[in-house]
């Protein structure tokens, strides 16, 4: 299996995103270093292709550190940091749309259908904006030594705390076996 040069656990294209800066060792290096590198993480979220419409680089890191901020603030129990809700709203604000009456499972539901694509930041702030509705979602950072990835936990008991079980998940085990975690 070919290997990616990003970490993408799935678990929402906002905490993908957020994770280009963060990894597993000490000081990860940032994924995103220039905006080629972006076209290929928006490439292997399928969102894309980055045209001429897309947003400055400059203004895709902004919108990531506030999406850090956010990642953080959720992790220790923490409200919002009002400026991350408001670049999120910004963003989901640039797609227009209606809403529509669409049959699913033999029932009428009222879906909100875009009138376009999302770009690239619309996509990711969709994203952000469905694990902030959830209330059965927490977002964690990974418990792992080294690891400073963040991933949603929608277990039933909330116990979730590492990103990847075979990865970081032994290694929490075994430090909890030997005393050295709680």
């Amino acid at each position: 299996m070919l290997e990616s040069e990003f970490t993408l656990l799935g678990d929402g294209v906002w905490l993908d995103f957020v994770n280009t800066a963060r990894g597993r060792g000490a000081s990860p290096p940032d994924l995103l270093p220039d905006s080629d590198a972006l076209a290929r993480w928006a490439a292997a979220q399928s969102i894309g292709p980055i045209g001429g419409d897309e947003p400055f680089f400059e203004e895709v890191l902004k919108f990531r550190e506030l999406l850090i901020a956010l990642a953080e603030a959720l992790h220790s129990e923490l409200q919002p940091p009002a400026t991350s809700i408001t670049a999120i709203n910004q963003q989901l604000s640039g797609n227009g749309g209606c809403h529509q009456l669409t049959r699913v499972s033999g029932e009428w539901r009222l879906r909100f259908a875009p009138a376009r694509r999302p770009s690239l930041l619309e996509a990711i702030a969709q994203s952000a904006a469905s694990v902030l509705a959830d209330p059965l979602l927490m977002v964690r950072r990974c418990a792992g030594e080294s690891c400073s990835l963040f991933f949603t936990d929608d277990s039933p008991a909330q116990a979730r705390r590492c990103c990847i079980a075979a990865v970081c998940g032994q290694r929490v085990r075994v430090e909890r076996r030997r005393g050295l975690l709680r």
